[in-house]
Parts: structure tokens; C-alpha cells; sequence
């Protein structure tokens, strides 16, 4: 980390930092600072608009031997220094956070050289916008570059020598053909500097929500010169020179989102939901007039270049299906489909003969996917797959230029708990659209944790728009009155930041096991209700997927990646079932699978434990000995696509929810009969967990219409939702052992608009 220099003031606002002299003033008043928020605040001038881990803070700050606790003073520092700057955590104007990461300073900035160190030096710098991201090369080719200006004091050049008067007139003339050779040859290579392509990316921010109102879709104009938005109160046009914004107005529907401008400039491409959870396609002009509504039950995806056509996937998850239509709704064309498939980001190519996209091809249990980027030649009907990698994300853009611009999942210590909510980032890759064959070798665009979806292009290419979304997952407990008629006021376990998810009670109903991303990557923890922090269970990298206690509740089995694969093996080699004593002491292995795709146990006096392993068609269901590891076959398969599934405490039923339907499907663990319960709501199940006592079931439900709810449903199917939440997606709940409390997750996050150039 580059140390601050004795004679940088650098301006921010209304507020000066003279770090020579550790003041900090606002409109020339001093304010008063202690010495370590001032020292994190120097850290963060020195990289405006970059992040900040909070390693990195410790590394300067909290050396090895100081012996403190180290989050607790980061955390005071950073409030301390958010007081002094009047600023906030929910809604930043200097100091963002970015959960399990670190800090980033978001404003503008700029500084001024002070020769004495006095604050008053006359150097001043330009401003400097956030962030400029240096490119990654998958080959280690050359060492990257910031374009960024870094906060320290050049070395003024040595002052020229007065030439002497005496000279000879032919030294002087001898002298001149000499710089005048000089000359030229610097101004030769000065041009060339000037005229060559910069290799450095400059990105900046467009948008500044807050985390009560993220900016959940962007589209850039052709022109680049304004954006069309959308957040939770509606769908915006800005102008990014003035800022100047204007609502646009959709009416009759819910939750628009921009997907695209036609080339005109005047129409977008919108999706809006209706009361029912049906999305419909919309034309909406910006000029004046009504939207039109172009396709009925479709999610739009892009524009063809002209503007004729445009491209929409239609049907629910699993099972969704890619048509194109013109551009006024009409004649509808079927392009790819099959059972299991799910679609990302559907792009034209810059001359309207072929489609990209991105597709997820799921099993029975829709635990994992095959991931591929393909294109379709409309020509031929025929598919051609160019990567097939775990870790592809669904956003996508075709620029004029041939590179098709996809985005990765970063590679992370554990499995993420849902598919498709890890950080990523943005890769071009040079594509030939006659022979749809790549060439050349991806190059990474942008940098950081957050994850980036929504990508958008100018017609010609020069400018990236997209969001960055930073999701944060929080867990917490409720007390549940006698036959879960309705339940206390939700209560958070802990204040840290991340992604936390629970699993689990200790027997006496008291502590939560849940699992955390907090240090990076993700551990198994305990925590009391009343208890301030919680204690470590499972550290280590090699990162914890699911947890489940013991029957006695004793322990705790967990899943974690294979030995040598860092967690993030993929189904590749396999995945390793441990267990832990809740009383401490080393993990031990019970089992090695290739796939395990959920595991449960009953409660005692029950001891049944079983796991599940899908195939393309069924779910097979595995009987282990938590001791010995032995395994047998329950021989039978639940057949179809059945997204989650629960053991109840007695060990005797299996039940089963599809994704988003309204019907539950019970299977005896001890013959394999089944039965259908349907339920007597509209609503459908996300998750499903059974309630202690075996007499009705916890599920989550969402619709598209933002209605977020936590239900519980009896054995009749008679639903009572206890909890909803507009905003927020909410999670499983998890019941204790004696059924008195519930656990459950609830994720929201932050993100904003950004524009990317030069790539």
C-alpha cells in the first residue's frame, strides 16, 4: 500500500485533508479527527476509487505484533471518520462499504503538492473520477498500469545551466543542429505516444442510490449520451452531462426494467409486469406518445442492429425457450428449446445473421448446471457452442467490433448457496461472425467483487454501461407462538457483513449454526441469540456449502469442496462430507461422493440420514452411516424436476417442492409410494424445511411482482404467511429443536449504474 507524502492536501467537497500535518478542515474550519480514522482516510485518498480490503488495512495499520481486535478498531475508525464527514453506510457520498471486502472512497478528489507541507501549495492536480480499472490479461503479458494519479510529491527536475556568452559562433551552431536532431527525434516519439490506442480502461460512476433503492436494470443510448434506468420506484431517462432526470411512464404495469434502445434513440425496449406475475414486452417512446405492448408472457432481451427484430425468451425456469419477433410483435419464430433449459443474456451480432446466449442446461435437481455461451446462425438453425465454463454468468453484449463480452464468476473458496449471485466480471473475446469461431485469447475488462449484470453498448462500441450489484445476506430468528399461527418480530443475529446462511440449532434451541462468507471465504459458526459474536466451528479454505445437525444434535455434518480443489470444484472431484462435535475438536470425514447435491437427518430417536444424488432424470436417495460411512441405497428415484427437498424428524418422509409451484410431493422413505398435495394458495415454494414437530412444513415464496413472504403450510395445504417482505429476498427457515424460535435469511444489497471506456 503506497504510503501518504509530507506536502499532499488533497480536496474532497467541502472538506481539505492536509496529510502532512493529519488536519482535516471543512470550508476551512478544522474538525477534529483522531489519529487512526485520519490514517484510514489516508489509505483511502491514496486509492480514490479503488477498494480497500480490510487485509490490507490491517497489514498497515494493526501489524502482526499489536495485539488487538482488529475488527472492532477498523470498524470504530470508519465510523469515527463517516461522523466527521457527515457521511453514511446506507447512503455514501465518501466512504462506501463493500461487504466481506473493504471500503471504497467514491468522491471525486483533488490535490495539491505543498512544498513546505504547509497545505498551501499552488500544484494542483486535476480531479480525479472513480475508478479507472487496469485491465488483467489471462497470459502474463505486460505489467498492469493505473491511469489513476496516486497522492505523492514528483521530484522536481534540476534547473537548466545559463549558457555561457563567450562560445564560439560554430559551437553554438553545432550546438543548435545537435538539439535540433534531439528535438525532432522526442517529438517523433511523443507523437507516437499521443497517437497510440491507451491501454488503460477508465470507468466511472453514472449512478449514486442508496441501498433502499438499488438500480436494478441500465441501458446506455446509442449515442451514449444519456441512460434509461430502472429502480424500486420506477423507470428513469438521464442525461449524463447535466444529470437532468425525467420519470418515464409505463402505466398499468409493475417494476419496469430498460433492456434495450432501438437504434432510432427514441423507443426502449422495456419488460413490466402485470398483478397476476406475467411479464409482457413493451415498446415505450420517449418523444411522447403510449407505450405499445409487443409480446405477451416474454422477457425481452435485445434489439437486432437495424432495429427490425428484436429477441425474447419466453416460458418459465426451467423450461424456457429463445423466439425472436419484428420489431412491432409480429411474426413470431421459435429458435431453441429443451427440457431443463434456462437462459441468460440473448444478443444479436453486429449484422443481424446470428444470436448469442447464454444457457444453463439444469438436471433433476437444479442443484447445478452446464454452463455454455452459444451462437445460433439464423440461416442454418444450427448451434455452436464457444465456451463451456462452470463459472459463466448471464450477462452478455456483441460490440461492432466482433467481441463478444460475457461475464465470469469469480473463483471463490465455496460453492455459492444460490447460482448466479456471486461476484463477476466482464471478459471480451474476439468472435468471427461468418465462421463463428473465436480467436485470440479473452482479455478481462473490469476488476473488483461486486458482481456486474446488465451490460449495455453505444452504437459504436467505445462505451460500456452496466450495474454493480454488491449482495449481502443477514440472518435471523423469530419467536414462533404454539402451531406457528404467527410469529414475533424478526430480530438480526449479528451485525456483520457478508453472506451468512443458516442451518441448523444446537439441541437446547439456543444457537444458531450458520454459515459465513465474512473472511473471505466461507466458514461454519455458532452463536447464542444473546451472544455479540459468534464462535468458530469450521475455519479453514476449503470452504462449507451446507450444514445439517447430527440426530442427537451433538454434532454437525457439513459438505466442503475436495482436498486440492479449493472448494470450488465444481462436481469435478468430488465433495467431502465431514462431521464436527459442537464441543470442539479437529473435523472428520465421513464420506467422499461426486455429487451430493442436499443432505438431512432425522431428529432422535429417528437416525435416519440420507443424501441426495441427481441424474438427468430422477433424484436417488442415499442412507449413510454417520460413523462409519457405510451407504445403501433406499432403492428408489423420485422422478422429474424437483428443485428442493426435506426430511421430516421422523425420518419417515421425503418431501419435495418444484420451483416456484403450488404443490408439495410427499415419498415414503420406507416403500417409495408418493403422494400430491396442492395447496391452497396461488403462492409457489422457493425452499422448503419441515417443522419441528412434523406437522406442517417452512417454505419461502416469491413472485415477480417483488412480493417476498415466509410461509408455513399444514399437511391440508392450508398456507399462513407469517412474514413478507416487498424489497428483499427471504430465505429458508429452520426451525429449533424444541420449535420455539425459527431462523431464516433475508438479502438485499446496493448497486448503481457505471459506464466503462476505452476497452
Amino acid at each position: 500500500m503506497p504510503q501518504a507524502q509530507n506536502g499532499s492536501t488533497v480536496r474532497f467537497g467541502v472538506f481539505e485533508a492536509n496529510l502532512a500535518s493529519a488536519e482535516l478542515r471543512k470550508n476551512g474550519q478544522k474538525i477534529k479527527l483522531q489519529d487512526q480514522p485520519f490514517q484510514v482516510l489516508t489509505i483511502l485518498l491514496e486509492n480514490p476509487g479503488e477498494i480497500v480490503t480490510r487485509e490490507q488495512f490491517r497489514d498497515t495499520l494493526w501489524p502482526a505484533d499489536t495485539f488487538v481486535d482488529f475488527d472492532h478498531g477498523l470498524n470504530a475508525a470508519i465510523k469515527r471518520l463517516r461522523d466527521a464527514l457527515g457521511d453514511s453506510a446506507d447512503s455514501p457520498r465518501f466512504v462506501e462499504t463493500l461487504a466481506r471486502r473493504g471500503y471504497r472512497f467514491i468522491a471525486p478528489v483533488s490535490v495539491s503538492a505543498n512544498g513546505n507541507g504547509n497545505g498551501n501549495g499552488s500544484h494542483a492536480a486535476g480531479s480525479v473520477a472513480p475508478p479507472a480499472i487496469a485491465p488483467a490479461s489471462l497470459t502474463p503479458a505486460a505489467p498492469v498500469v493505473t491511469t489513476e494519479p496516486r497522492l505523492t510529491s514528483g521530484r522536481p527536475s534540476a534547473a537548466p545551466t545559463r549558457p555561457n556568452i563567450f562560445v564560439r559562433h560554430w559551437l553554438l551552431a553545432l550546438s543548435a543542429a545537435a538539439l535540433l536532431i534531439v528535438g525532432t527525434i522526442a517529438g517523433f516519439i511523443a507523437a507516437r505516444r499521443l497517437t497510440q490506442k491507451p491501454s488503460q480502461l477508465s470507468e466511472s460512476r453514472l449512478t449514486n442510490n442508496s441501498p433502499d433503492d438499488p438500480i436494478t436494470s441500465v441501458a446506455l443510448s446509442p449515442d451514449s449520451k444519456y441512460i434509461a434506468f430502472a429502480d424500486r420506484t420506477g423507470l428513469f431517462l438521464r442525461e449524463l452531462a447535466t444529470g437532468e432526470t425525467h420519470s418515464i411512464d409505463v402505466p398499468g404495469v409493475l417494476r419496469p426494467r430498460a433492456r434495450a434502445w432501438f437504434p432510432d434513440g427514441s423507443h426502449l425496449l422495456v419488460n413490466a409486469g402485470q398483478p397476476t406475475g406475467v411479464i409482457n414486452v413493451y415498446n415505450v417512446p420517449l418523444l411522447g406518445g403510449s407505450p405499445r405492448k409487443l409480446v405477451d408472457n416474454a422477457d425481452a432481451r435485445s434489439v437486432s442492429s437495424d432495429g427490425s427484430q428484436i429477441a425474447v425468451v419466453r416460458n418459465d425456469w426451467p423450461n424456457q425457450e429463445v423466439w425472436i419477433f419484428s420489431s412491432d410483435g409480429q411474426n413470431p419464430r421459435q429458435l431453441v428449446a429443451a427440457t431443463g433449459d434456462v437462459f441468460g443474456s440473448v444478443v444479436w451480432s453486429p449484422h443481424g445473421r446470428k444470436l448469442a446466449f447464454v444457457r444453463y442446461k439444469y438436471g433433476a435437481s437444479h442443484h447445478e448446471s452446464e454452463n455454455s455461451l452459444e451462437i445460433y446462425d439464423l440461416d442454418t438453425s444450427q448451434t455452436h457452442v464457444i465456451l463451456s465454463n462452470p463459472a459463466l454468468a448471464d450477462s452478455l453484449v456483441w460490440s461492432p467490433d466482433g467481441r463478444l463480452i460475457y461475464s465470469l464468476q469469480e473463483q471463490t473458496p465455496s460453492p455459492s448457496i444460490k447460482s448466479g449471485e456471486g461476484d463477476s466480471n466482464f471478459w471480451a473475446l474476439s468472435v468471427d461472425e461468418n465462421s463463428s469461431q473465436p480467436s485470440g485469447t479473452a482479455r478481462r475488462l473490469t476488476s473488483g467483487l461486486e458482481r456486474k449484470l446488465s451490460p449495455s453498448l453505444s452504437a459504436d462500441g467505445k462505451h460500456l454501461a452496466f450495474v454493480r450489484w454488491n449482495g449481502e445476506a443477514h440472518v435471523y430468528f423469530s419467536e414462533v407462538e404454539p402451531g406457528a399461527r404467527r410469529i414475533g418480530a424478526p430480530q438480526r443475529l449479528s451485525l456483520e457483513e457478508g453472506r451468512n446462511y443458516p442451518f441448523g440449532w444446537t439441541g437446547d434451541g439456543k444457537s444458531i449454526i450458520f454459515a459465513s462468507d465474512r473472511a473471505g471465504q466461507t466458514q461454519l459458526f455458532k452463536q447464542r441469540m444473546d451472544q455479540p459474536a459468534p464462535d468458530l466451528l469450521v475455519g479453514g479454505k476449503d470452504g462449507v456449502a451446507l450444514a445439517r445437525p447430527s440426530p442427537d444434535g451433538s454434532q454437525v455434518f457439513y459438505l466442503a469442496g475436495a482436498q486440492g480443489s479449493n472448494g470450488g470444484d465444481n462436481g469435478q472431484k468430488g465433495k467431502r462430507l465431514m462431521r464436527v462435535s459442537l464441543s470442539g475438536g479437529a473435523p472428520q470425514l465421513i464420506l467422499q461422493r461426486e455429487t451430493i447435491d442436499n443432505f438431512q437427518c432425522a431428529s432422535l430417536p429417528a437416525t435416519l440420514c440420507i443424501f441426495g444424488q441427481a441424474t438427468a432424470q430422477d433424484i436417488q436417495f442415499i442412507q449413510f452411516d454417520p460413523v462409519t460411512g457405510q451407504q445403501t441405497p433406499l432403492g428408489f428415484g423420485v422422478k422429474g424436476s424437483k428443485y428442493n427437498w426435506s426430511l421430516s424428524p421422523d425420518g419417515q418422509t421425503i418431501a419435495l417442492a418444484q420451483w416456484r409451484r403450488p404443490e408439495i410431493y410427499f415419498v415414503s422413505t420406507k416403500t417409495g409410494k408418493s403422494r400430491t398435495l396442492t395447496l391452497q394458495s396461488e403462492r409457489g415454494v422457493s425452499s422448503l424445511d419441515w417443522a419441528f414437530d412434523g406437522q406442517s412444513l417452512w417454505a419461502s415464496s416469491s413472485t415477480f411482482t417483488g412480493t417476498q413472504a415466509l410461509l408455513n403450510i399444514d399437511l391440508r395445504g392450508r398456507v399462513r404467511q407469517l412474514f413478507q417482505d416487498p424489497d428483499k429476498d427471504v430465505g429458508w427457515a429452520i426451525p429449533s429443536a424444541d420449535g420455539r424460535h425459527i431462523a431464516f435469511w433475508e438479502a438485499g444489497g446496493s448497486s448503481n449504474a457505471w459506464v466503462l471506456k476505452d476497452f
